[in-house]
């Protein structure tokens, strides 16, 4: 509709224009010197129309052709960039593929083009790494710090990542305390640095940064709960080699509370006192572990602990009886604390409970040796064999020579096993 109004106006106008020549044409006279043009006055409008059209044109040709080097330039450019592209798709899809020389190629050939050169970098950078090129690797490093120096963390995350990867722990430690003091909250640097420390063994530093692990949620619960274990286990082992009993006790009591209730914990601190020969105080922490549960672990070794009074340890162990009353563990550990206690009868017949319970070389080793020394060499020799075949795991409890003939309970414990007397009989016979 707007076309078809235009073209009306301009009819119009022509229409006009004719008309208005036609009654009076005009004309233009132009004198320069000796010369003299005259013209009509529609010829010099014309004229004029076209001179303007003419300037106007040649005006838009200059400007454009100015503009030409500042064209071609941006012209250039997008082709870098599209070639920088390219290569780096290239060098990603090669660096997946695990060809890394032709990987970090790629990744550098049009770097210094790329929109973000500091991926290009960083990605040579692991190329290099798994050539086994270190010091190409740093070079890529720095010159991707150099292309956005604001990217400081990512770069030395990287630098980190690649250093423990490759072993350089002590130069991956440098970074991972430089990034600290950049970003102190950061989850990842906690995580890399709970993975080096763990590699280094430095279980003072990884209990330093536990809480902060723990308050970052850095790594799930029970991962939480099964390092922080293992970091008190470590340090009660450390501490262990120290010839310094203090520095043992001194750990055991910086343990938080709930992890000395750890059977596993427990048990462990229980046979690092027994190596040094303090029964006294493995005794004391078993019987206290003891109590929050029967758990086996903590009645073996319970049973295997010599400590001052065998009596008062059968009867907190028989405490127990109440809870497990057929656990095979637990009666053999009655068994052995009844043999310290120089109960022979009651000995015999928790050995044998246990074997009904379920026969192990532990309780076959301990019954043999009781049967010979209490005389029975047929019997005793027959609880070898059987123990033999299930295979002998540990030694059993020392007996005094004779205590079948040098005693008067023994003769009597004889008398009643030849008679085939019942465990019941036996377990009413004491020491003389």
């Amino acid at each position: 509709m707007k076309a078809l109004a235009w073209a009306l106006a301009i009819v119009l106008a022509a229409v006009a224009a004719t008309l208005l020549v036609d009654a009076d044409n005009g004309y233009v006279l132009i004198r320069w010197g000796a010369w003299t043009v005259e013209l009509s006055l529609v010829l010099a409008l014309l004229l004029l129309a076209a001179a303007f059209a003419a300037l106007h044109a040649l005006v838009r040709v200059l400007g454009a052709t100015q503009g030409v080097p500042a064209g071609v330039q941006s012209w250039n450019r997008e082709r870098a960039r599209r070639r920088a592209r390219h290569a780096l798709t290239r060098g990603l899809l090669d660096l997946a593929e695990g060809d890394w020389r032709s990987a970090e190629k790629n990744l550098t050939r049009h770097a210094a083009d790329a929109e973000t050169p500091l991926l290009n970098y960083l990605s040579a950078a692991r190329a290099a790494q798994l050539q086994g090129a270190d010091e190409r690797r740093d070079l890529y490093l720095r010159l991707a710090h150099d292309s956005m120096p604001s990217a400081d963390v990512a770069v030395s995350l990287t630098q980190a990542e690649l250093q423990i990867a490759h072993q350089q722990f002590e130069q991956a430690l440098a970074t991972l305390k430089h990034l600290q003091t950049l970003a102190p909250k950061h989850a990842y640097v906690l995580k890399l640095l709970h993975c080096l420390y763990e590699k280094l063994g430095d279980w003072p530093q990884l209990a330093e940064i536990l809480p902060e692990l723990r308050r970052r949620a850095v790594l799930p619960d029970g991962e939480l709960a099964a390092l922080e274990g293992r970091i008190h286990r470590e340090l009660l082992q450390s501490a262990a080699a120290d010839p310094d009993p203090a520095r043992l006790a001194a750990a055991w009591d910086a343990t938080p509370k709930a992890l000395r209730a750890s059977p596993d914990l427990a048990a462990h601190y229980a046979e690092l006192l027994l190596a040094r020969g303090a029964a006294g105080d493995a005794e004391a922490v078993l019987r206290e572990a003891l109590k929050h549960g029967a758990d086996e672990r903590l009645v073996a070794l319970y049973g295997r602990v010599d400590g001052a009074d065998a009596g008062k340890q059968l009867a907190f162990a028989e405490g127990l009886l109440g809870q497990q009353p057929r656990n095979a563990t637990l009666l053999l550990a009655l068994g052995r604390l009844a043999l310290r206690a120089r109960l022979w009868g009651k000995a015999r017949s928790y050995l044998e409970a246990s074997l009904g319970a379920a026969p192990t070389a532990d309780a076959y080793g301990e019954l043999g040796n009781l049967l010979e020394q209490l005389g029975d060499g047929d019997a005793a020799r027959a609880c070898y064999r059987r123990g033999l075949a299930l295979g002998v795991e540990t030694p059993p409890v020392t007996l005094p020579e004779g205590i079948a003939a040098g005693t008067r309970a023994g003769q009597r414990l004889l008398s009643i096993a030849e008679q085939g007397g019942s465990s019941a009989k036996l377990s009413a016979v004491g020491p003389s």
